[in-house]
């Protein structure tokens, strides 16, 4: 693994750079480097912060998406995922699921170093010509098989899943974990009650509420980007890219003929947009990745709820326990 040194200055942090490919590298970057790399103000970067506490969010801006989901904190772009460096266990793990899922995918055509089933043609545009990447892969297989090639997330859905996937599998494995310890625990004091065995249910019941606000922070924030079509729309980060490189091969394709095409010279950004020839931005396929880890995040809310229900249970058994043996007392000091 590659390391970048950057210049001792104060703010400097050590980030955790993954490309397109999967491939990671360490660099000391400081903020002001990250926010003219991103885009992004300073306040989207104290979110990242692991020393303050944030609740969960999922933020889409014009250059990038800030991810601060559990262990998982991230900034992604249309070519890359800048992330704190850590030696947390869940970290480490994030890092490998991201790797494997970046590497198994071809990298987009926003890439600055491609290669492979890759072949540039060329889009004719008034007296120039702008050049797009064509997937000859995904053509080969369409002519072989006869049926289109599945679509391929952009890059920053795909490491968006891979940071919301860390997230709700830890938390599930936290509640599995919680459930394999809870019911015997339950079933045991009812059996016998006593102080050690009281004690270790009040403490099941601290990690359950604790656990439990954790997932609802986590459904609440992919509640509210299903909620909002325009959070979802900021979130399309290789498209917006796309569109902006092709307004400017636009624009100097259009300064070349500015006298000969001057009548043509006052058309909106929306106009300039609707010629792009990409598709038109569609939440759709993000609606849909959300919408699974949302649903996913309802069931293990479902499992703590019901773990919650039998703790409740559990209570009033042990409180009509206690007065059984309350009226028992008071039965023989009144004979």
């Amino acid at each position: 693994m590659m390391r970048r040194k950057g210049v001792g200055m104060p703010g400097v942090k050590s980030w955790m750079v993954v490309s397109e490919r999967g491939q990671a590298h360490l660099e000391d970057v400081g903020k002001h480097s990250i926010m003219r790399r991103t885009g992004l103000p300073a306040r989207d970067l104290r979110v990242l912060d692991p020393i303050l506490s944030h609740p969960s969010s999922i933020l889409g801006r014009e250059r990038a998406i800030v991810v601060n989901l559990e262990h998982v904190k991230a900034i992604i772009t249309a070519t890359e995922v800048l992330m704190i460096n850590s030696s947390n266990p869940f970290f480490l793990c994030f890092l490998q699921d991201l790797h494997t899922r970046l590497s198994k995918q071809t990298p987009s055509a926003m890439s600055n170093d491609m290669d492979g089933g890759y072949e540039a043609k060329p889009l004719a545009m008034g007296s120039d010509a702008f050049h797009v990447r064509v997937d000859s892969s995904k053509i080969s297989a369409e002519i072989v098989t006869g049926a289109p090639a599945p679509k391929q997330l952009p890059f920053e859905f795909r490491a968006l899943e891979s940071c919301i996937e860390s997230a709700c599998r830890c938390l599930e494995s936290e509640t599995s974990t919680l459930e394999i310890e809870a019911y015997p625990a339950l079933d045991e004091l009812t059996s016998q009650l006593s102080t050690l065995n009281l004690e270790r249910v009040r403490q099941i019941k601290s990690r359950l509420v604790a656990v439990s606000g954790r997932v609802q922070k986590v459904a609440d924030e992919l509640e509210h980007l299903l909620d909002d079509d325009n959070d979802m729309a900021e979130m399309y980060l290789t498209q917006k890219l796309s569109a902006r490189l092709w307004d400017q091969a636009s624009f100097k394709d259009g300064y070349n003929s500015e006298f000969q095409e001057n009548d043509q010279s006052d058309e909106s950004n929306s106009e300039k947009f609707d010629k792009f020839p990409g598709p038109k931005l569609d939440a759709e396929e993000l609606e849909m990745l959300l919408e699974a880890y949302f649903a996913q995040t309802n069931g293990i809310l479902q499992r703590l709820s019901s773990l919650s229900e039998y703790v409740d249970d559990t209570e009033d058994y042990i409180n009509i326990m206690l007065d059984d043996k309350q009226n028992e007392l008071l039965q023989d000091c009144l004979a």
